[in-house]
């Protein structure tokens, strides 16, 4: 669905042309409607509906991964904020990261808003999720990742480790970090250093930073 002053934008027309001649749909609606359609979202001219996101079974987003020379996969430990997902998955992808391992309960889903915040992201990430996550970090860890933690309460920190080889990197909740078993389950915890007197990082923020690092190892 899509407005008359966004069809005919120079800008967008080609994009909408090549989108039917691909088979979609076109309608062409009011904005009345579009807000109707988005139940008052900030749909900026256009909404698109689309079938629900295909999530990957575990065993072949591990296979996946291990094609490329020391793999990096994110492991998500009940991430419930549809916009820190979403900007998980727009970071991880721009970093190369591999995969993203999520848990079905207590934890969002691949949703609108977590792809409108992907930025298109997902076209290009392996996501999984899966019933018992510590079940799924043990099968990464059969099949050679080491499992790095986020966390706090550590002395190690992230620029003393060394990401070398296969990894796993675990984020914890916005609000609870990581769950004392996923803790446990960790081969090594790391700590972002932090000398203000915030406490904490925003879950998609400390992704970023912990994914930077890891990656800066490898290629400066």
């Amino acid at each position: 669905w899509v407005t008359e002053k966004l069809l005919s934008h120079g800008q967008f027309y080609p994009l909408i042309k090549e989108a039917k001649a691909n088979g979609t749909i076109i309608d062409e609606v009011d904005s009345r409607r579009l807000s109707q359609l988005t139940q008052g979202g900030n749909h900026q001219g256009i909404a698109i509906q689309v079938a629900p996101y295909s999530y990957w079974d575990l065993a072949d987003l591990i296979n996946r991964a291990k094609q490329t020379p020391d793999p990096v996969i994110v492991i998500a430990d009940g991430i419930e904020d549809p916009h820190n997902l979403g900007a998980i998955i727009r970071t991880a992808e721009a970093l190369g990261v591999q995969g993203l391992v999520i848990p079905q309960r207590r934890a969002v889903g691949v949703t609108s808003t977590v792809m409108k915040v992907a930025a298109g992201a997902l076209e290009n990430m392996a996501i999984a999720r899966v019933i018992n996550l510590n079940q799924a970090i043990i099968k990464l860890k059969e099949a050679g990742f080491w499992i790095y933690g986020t966390t706090a309460d550590t002395d190690r920190f992230l620029h003393e480790t060394n990401f070398s080889g296969a990894v796993g990197l675990v984020v914890g909740s916005e609000g609870k970090g990581l769950s004392q078993l996923t803790e446990k389950n960790c081969d090594q915890l790391v700590a972002i250093p932090l000398v203000g007197k915030t406490p904490s990082l925003n879950a998609s923020v400390a992704t970023a930073i912990a994914l930077y690092e890891v990656f800066r190892q490898r290629q400066f």
